[in-house]
């Protein structure tokens, strides 16, 4: 049993070292295989016509974005 919360005990203070890296650093995690754009494709949703959703919720973002950048 020992062993066991040892081993525990271990584990977390790794995660919890990791953590403090990754706050510390400031920077958002990002995967090392390079996510869909490694596959060539650039969106989520790649289709080449959206769904009336899908179009409605970018109108939506790009007006934000404008709201902001003024």
């Amino acid at each position: 049993m020992d062993i066991f919360f040892l081993t525990f005990g271990l584990l977390v203070i790794v995660a919890l070292a990791m953590a403090v890296g990754v706050i510390v650093q400031r920077k958002s995690m990002a995967s090392s295989c390079g996510g869909l754009g490694a596959m060539g494709i650039d969106k989520v949703c790649d289709c080449d016509d959206p769904c009336e959703a899908r179009r409605q919720r970018l109108a939506k973002e790009r007006r934000w974005k404008e709201n902001q950048i003024l």
